[in-house]
Protein backbone atom coordinates (compact mmCIF):
# COMPACT_ATOMS: atom_id res chain seq x y z
CA UNK A 1 0.00 0.00 0.00
CA UNK A 2 1.43 3.38 -1.00
CA UNK A 3 1.28 6.48 1.13
CA UNK A 4 0.98 9.93 -0.31
CA UNK A 5 4.47 11.32 -0.76
CA UNK A 6 3.43 14.16 -3.09
CA UNK A 7 1.22 17.08 -2.27
CA UNK A 8 -2.06 17.77 -4.05
CA UNK A 9 -0.44 20.50 -6.17
CA UNK A 10 2.77 20.01 -8.16
CA UNK A 11 4.69 22.75 -9.96
CA UNK A 12 5.45 21.73 -13.55
CA UNK A 13 8.58 23.07 -15.26
CA UNK A 14 8.02 21.82 -18.82
CA UNK A 15 7.91 25.40 -20.12
CA UNK A 16 10.69 26.77 -17.91
CA UNK A 17 12.72 28.07 -20.87
CA UNK A 18 9.63 29.72 -22.39
CA UNK A 19 9.21 31.80 -19.23
CA UNK A 20 12.62 33.39 -19.94
CA UNK A 21 13.43 33.59 -16.24
CA UNK A 22 16.95 34.23 -15.04
CA UNK A 23 18.34 31.70 -12.55
CA UNK A 24 17.61 34.21 -9.78
CA UNK A 25 14.01 34.62 -10.96
CA UNK A 26 13.55 30.86 -11.10
CA UNK A 27 14.93 30.52 -7.59
CA UNK A 28 12.58 33.24 -6.35
CA UNK A 29 9.64 31.46 -7.99
CA UNK A 30 10.58 28.17 -6.30
CA UNK A 31 10.87 29.89 -2.94
CA UNK A 32 7.43 31.45 -3.42
CA UNK A 33 6.07 27.98 -4.21
CA UNK A 34 7.44 26.60 -0.96
CA UNK A 35 5.91 29.52 0.94
CA UNK A 36 2.56 28.45 -0.51
CA UNK A 37 3.17 24.90 0.67
CA UNK A 38 4.07 23.45 -2.74
CA UNK A 39 7.18 21.29 -2.48
CA UNK A 40 6.89 19.07 -5.54
CA UNK A 41 8.48 20.05 -8.85
CA UNK A 42 7.85 18.11 -12.06
CA UNK A 43 10.50 17.76 -14.77
CA UNK A 44 11.70 15.43 -17.54
CA UNK A 45 15.05 14.85 -19.15
CA UNK A 46 13.75 15.92 -22.59
CA UNK A 47 12.03 19.15 -21.51
CA UNK A 48 13.42 22.15 -23.36
CA UNK A 49 15.39 19.84 -25.65
CA UNK A 50 17.37 18.57 -22.65
CA UNK A 51 17.96 22.07 -21.25
CA UNK A 52 15.26 22.56 -18.57
CA UNK A 53 16.77 20.34 -15.89
CA UNK A 54 20.09 22.15 -16.11
CA UNK A 55 18.38 25.56 -16.03
CA UNK A 56 16.55 24.52 -12.85
CA UNK A 57 19.83 23.26 -11.41
CA UNK A 58 21.51 26.61 -12.05
CA UNK A 59 18.76 28.26 -10.00
CA UNK A 60 19.19 25.81 -7.11
CA UNK A 61 22.96 26.36 -7.16
CA UNK A 62 22.40 29.99 -6.14
CA UNK A 63 20.98 28.85 -2.80
CA UNK A 64 21.66 25.13 -2.23
CA UNK A 65 19.58 24.96 0.95
CA UNK A 66 16.43 25.38 -1.14
CA UNK A 67 16.99 21.85 -2.48
CA UNK A 68 16.05 20.47 0.93
CA UNK A 69 12.71 22.30 0.81
CA UNK A 70 11.52 20.71 -2.44
CA UNK A 71 11.06 17.30 -4.03
CA UNK A 72 12.31 16.66 -7.57
CA UNK A 73 10.23 14.46 -9.85
CA UNK A 74 11.68 13.73 -13.27
CA UNK A 75 11.10 11.34 -16.17
CA UNK A 76 13.08 9.40 -18.73
CA UNK A 77 12.53 7.08 -21.66
CA UNK A 78 11.66 9.32 -24.64
CA UNK A 79 14.46 9.62 -27.19
CA UNK A 80 13.73 12.17 -29.92
CA UNK A 81 15.43 11.98 -33.29
CA UNK A 82 17.82 14.81 -32.51
CA UNK A 83 21.10 14.05 -34.21
CA UNK A 84 22.53 17.37 -33.00
CA UNK A 85 22.25 16.10 -29.43
CA UNK A 86 24.14 12.95 -30.28
CA UNK A 87 21.11 10.72 -29.76
CA UNK A 88 21.07 9.41 -33.32
CA UNK A 89 18.30 7.60 -35.13
CA UNK A 90 15.77 8.80 -37.67
CA UNK A 91 12.64 8.28 -35.58
CA UNK A 92 11.44 9.39 -32.19
CA UNK A 93 11.50 6.29 -30.03
CA UNK A 94 11.21 4.99 -26.49
CA UNK A 95 13.99 3.38 -24.47
CA UNK A 96 13.27 1.70 -21.15
CA UNK A 97 16.44 -0.38 -21.16
CA UNK A 98 18.36 -0.67 -17.91
CA UNK A 99 21.35 1.09 -19.41
CA UNK A 100 19.34 4.06 -20.63
CA UNK A 101 17.36 4.49 -17.39
CA UNK A 102 20.52 4.49 -15.28
CA UNK A 103 22.41 6.78 -17.66
CA UNK A 104 19.48 9.19 -17.79
CA UNK A 105 19.30 9.39 -13.99
CA UNK A 106 23.03 10.08 -13.74
CA UNK A 107 22.62 12.91 -16.24
CA UNK A 108 19.63 14.31 -14.34
CA UNK A 109 21.55 14.22 -11.05
CA UNK A 110 24.31 16.21 -12.73
CA UNK A 111 21.88 18.69 -14.26
CA UNK A 112 20.07 19.34 -10.98
CA UNK A 113 23.28 19.39 -8.96
CA UNK A 114 21.76 17.01 -6.44
CA UNK A 115 22.56 13.66 -4.89
CA UNK A 116 19.14 12.09 -5.39
CA UNK A 117 15.97 12.21 -7.46
CA UNK A 118 12.91 12.03 -5.21
CA UNK A 119 10.72 10.30 -7.80
CA UNK A 120 11.59 8.87 -11.23
CA UNK A 121 8.89 8.13 -13.79
CA UNK A 122 9.05 6.19 -17.05
CA UNK A 123 7.75 8.92 -19.34
CA UNK A 124 5.77 6.87 -21.86
CA UNK A 125 4.87 3.19 -22.26
CA UNK A 126 7.60 1.45 -24.26
CA UNK A 127 6.28 -1.32 -26.52
CA UNK A 128 9.67 -3.01 -26.09
CA UNK A 129 9.66 -2.63 -22.30
CA UNK A 130 11.15 -5.65 -20.55
CA UNK A 131 9.56 -5.40 -17.12
CA UNK A 132 12.34 -7.46 -15.51
CA UNK A 133 14.97 -5.12 -16.94
CA UNK A 134 13.16 -2.00 -15.75
CA UNK A 135 12.85 -3.58 -12.31
CA UNK A 136 16.60 -4.25 -12.29
CA UNK A 137 17.26 -0.60 -13.12
CA UNK A 138 14.88 0.61 -10.40
CA UNK A 139 16.41 -1.71 -7.81
CA UNK A 140 19.93 -0.60 -8.70
CA UNK A 141 19.03 3.08 -8.46
CA UNK A 142 17.16 2.52 -5.20
CA UNK A 143 20.05 0.60 -3.62
CA UNK A 144 22.51 3.30 -4.67
CA UNK A 145 20.30 5.98 -3.15
CA UNK A 146 20.09 7.80 -6.48
CA UNK A 147 16.28 7.58 -6.59
CA UNK A 148 13.93 7.36 -3.62
CA UNK A 149 10.60 6.54 -5.32
CA UNK A 150 9.44 5.30 -8.72
CA UNK A 151 6.38 5.60 -10.89
CA UNK A 152 5.14 5.72 -14.44
CA UNK A 153 3.56 8.23 -16.78
CA UNK A 154 0.82 7.69 -19.37
CA UNK A 155 0.66 3.94 -18.63
CA UNK A 156 -2.48 1.89 -19.15
CA UNK A 157 -3.69 -0.18 -16.21
CA UNK A 158 -2.29 -3.39 -17.72
CA UNK A 159 1.09 -1.79 -18.37
CA UNK A 160 1.31 -0.53 -14.80
CA UNK A 161 0.25 -3.94 -13.46
CA UNK A 162 2.94 -5.65 -15.53
CA UNK A 163 5.71 -3.47 -14.13
CA UNK A 164 4.33 -3.61 -10.58
CA UNK A 165 4.36 -7.42 -10.75
CA UNK A 166 8.17 -7.34 -11.03
CA UNK A 167 8.78 -5.00 -8.09
CA UNK A 168 8.88 -5.70 -4.37
CA UNK A 169 7.98 -2.07 -3.59
CA UNK A 170 4.98 -0.03 -4.66
CA UNK A 171 5.00 2.27 -7.66
CA UNK A 172 4.22 5.74 -6.36
CA UNK A 173 2.11 7.24 -9.16
CA UNK A 174 0.87 7.18 -12.72
CA UNK A 175 1.06 10.63 -14.30
CA UNK A 176 -1.88 10.85 -16.70
CA UNK A 177 -3.75 13.39 -18.78
CA UNK A 178 -7.03 14.30 -17.10
CA UNK A 179 -9.23 17.38 -17.12
CA UNK A 180 -12.91 18.25 -17.52
CA UNK A 181 -12.16 18.29 -21.26
CA UNK A 182 -10.29 14.94 -21.32
CA UNK A 183 -12.20 12.29 -19.38
CA UNK A 184 -10.66 9.10 -20.78
CA UNK A 185 -9.07 8.07 -17.47
CA UNK A 186 -12.52 7.90 -15.86
CA UNK A 187 -13.63 5.16 -18.23
CA UNK A 188 -10.57 3.11 -19.22
CA UNK A 189 -9.80 1.75 -15.76
CA UNK A 190 -6.87 4.06 -15.02
CA UNK A 191 -8.43 5.93 -12.11
CA UNK A 192 -10.14 2.76 -10.90
CA UNK A 193 -6.74 1.08 -10.67
CA UNK A 194 -5.31 4.05 -8.80
CA UNK A 195 -7.96 3.62 -6.12
CA UNK A 196 -7.54 -0.16 -6.10
CA UNK A 197 -3.79 0.08 -5.50
CA UNK A 198 -4.02 3.31 -3.48
CA UNK A 199 -1.79 5.00 -6.02
CA UNK A 200 -2.29 8.75 -6.17
CA UNK A 201 -2.24 9.85 -9.82
CA UNK A 202 -0.54 12.99 -11.10
CA UNK A 203 -2.75 14.90 -13.52
CA UNK A 204 -1.08 16.71 -16.40
CA UNK A 205 -2.79 19.29 -18.63
CA UNK A 206 -5.50 19.93 -16.02
CA UNK A 207 -6.72 22.96 -17.97
CA UNK A 208 -6.60 21.04 -21.27
CA UNK A 209 -3.77 23.18 -22.58
CA UNK A 210 -6.02 26.24 -22.41
CA UNK A 211 -8.67 24.78 -24.74
CA UNK A 212 -11.36 25.18 -22.09
CA UNK A 213 -10.71 28.93 -22.05
CA UNK A 214 -10.32 29.65 -25.77
CA UNK A 215 -11.49 26.84 -28.05
CA UNK A 216 -14.76 27.29 -29.95
CA UNK A 217 -15.79 23.63 -30.28
CA UNK A 218 -19.10 22.65 -28.73
CA UNK A 219 -17.48 20.87 -25.76
CA UNK A 220 -15.31 23.85 -24.81
CA UNK A 221 -18.23 26.28 -25.11
CA UNK A 222 -20.47 24.05 -22.96
CA UNK A 223 -17.72 23.70 -20.35
CA UNK A 224 -17.04 27.45 -20.17
CA UNK A 225 -20.73 28.15 -19.63
CA UNK A 226 -21.12 25.47 -16.97
CA UNK A 227 -17.89 26.27 -15.15
CA UNK A 228 -18.83 29.95 -15.04
CA UNK A 229 -22.18 29.06 -13.49
CA UNK A 230 -20.56 26.88 -10.86
CA UNK A 231 -17.92 29.54 -10.15
CA UNK A 232 -20.69 32.00 -9.34
CA UNK A 233 -22.46 29.45 -7.15
CA UNK A 234 -19.42 28.62 -5.01
CA UNK A 235 -17.78 32.05 -5.03
CA UNK A 236 -14.72 31.01 -7.01
CA UNK A 237 -12.36 33.60 -8.48
CA UNK A 238 -12.64 32.05 -11.94
CA UNK A 239 -13.30 28.89 -13.89
CA UNK A 240 -9.72 27.69 -13.39
CA UNK A 241 -10.31 27.50 -9.64
CA UNK A 242 -13.46 25.45 -10.25
CA UNK A 243 -11.51 23.07 -12.50
CA UNK A 244 -8.88 22.50 -9.81
CA UNK A 245 -11.59 21.87 -7.19
CA UNK A 246 -13.33 19.46 -9.59
CA UNK A 247 -10.11 17.50 -10.12
CA UNK A 248 -9.17 17.39 -6.45
CA UNK A 249 -12.61 16.03 -5.59
CA UNK A 250 -11.81 12.66 -7.21
CA UNK A 251 -11.42 9.93 -4.56
CA UNK A 252 -8.06 8.78 -5.95
CA UNK A 253 -6.65 11.88 -4.18
CA UNK A 254 -4.71 13.14 -7.19
CA UNK A 255 -1.82 15.57 -7.45
CA UNK A 256 -2.55 18.29 -10.02
CA UNK A 257 0.42 19.42 -12.12
CA UNK A 258 0.41 23.19 -12.64
CA UNK A 259 2.17 24.33 -15.80
CA UNK A 260 2.46 28.03 -15.04
CA UNK A 261 5.37 30.27 -14.16
CA UNK A 262 2.96 32.96 -12.91
CA UNK A 263 2.77 32.89 -9.13
CA UNK A 264 -0.68 34.51 -9.12
CA UNK A 265 -2.08 31.62 -11.13
CA UNK A 266 -0.49 29.27 -8.62
CA UNK A 267 -2.24 31.19 -5.84
CA UNK A 268 -5.55 30.58 -7.63
CA UNK A 269 -4.87 26.84 -7.54
CA UNK A 270 -3.97 26.99 -3.85
CA UNK A 271 -7.18 28.88 -3.11
CA UNK A 272 -9.19 26.23 -4.96
CA UNK A 273 -8.38 23.81 -2.13
CA UNK A 274 -10.96 25.63 -0.02
CA UNK A 275 -13.76 25.30 -2.57
CA UNK A 276 -16.37 22.62 -2.01
CA UNK A 277 -18.40 21.35 -4.95
CA UNK A 278 -21.53 19.28 -4.52
CA UNK A 279 -21.83 15.96 -6.31
CA UNK A 280 -24.50 17.56 -8.51
CA UNK A 281 -22.06 20.33 -9.53
CA UNK A 282 -19.33 17.76 -10.23
CA UNK A 283 -21.67 15.77 -12.46
CA UNK A 284 -22.99 18.93 -14.12
CA UNK A 285 -19.44 19.67 -15.27
CA UNK A 286 -19.08 16.05 -16.42
CA UNK A 287 -22.33 16.44 -18.36
CA UNK A 288 -21.11 19.64 -20.01
CA UNK A 289 -18.02 17.77 -21.19
CA UNK A 290 -19.78 14.66 -22.49
CA UNK A 291 -22.83 16.45 -23.87
CA UNK A 292 -25.25 14.07 -22.22
CA UNK A 293 -26.61 13.14 -18.83
CA UNK A 294 -25.64 10.04 -16.90
CA UNK A 295 -27.90 7.04 -17.64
Amino acid sequence: MTHKVMGDLVAGFWRLLDWQHSPAQTLDFVKQLTELGIRDTDHADIYGQYECEAAFGRALALEPSVREQIRIITKCGIRPALASKGLGGKANHYDSSKAHIIASVQQSLKHFGTDRIDTLLIHRPDYLMDADEVAEAFNTLKQQGDVLHFGVSNFTPSQLSLLQSRLDFDLLTNQIEFSPYELKALNDGTLDQCQQLRIHPMLWSPLAGGRIFAAQDDKAVRLRTCLSEVAAEVGASGIDAVIYAWLLMHPSKPSVVLGTGNIERVRTAVAARTLTLSREQWYRIWQASTGHSVP
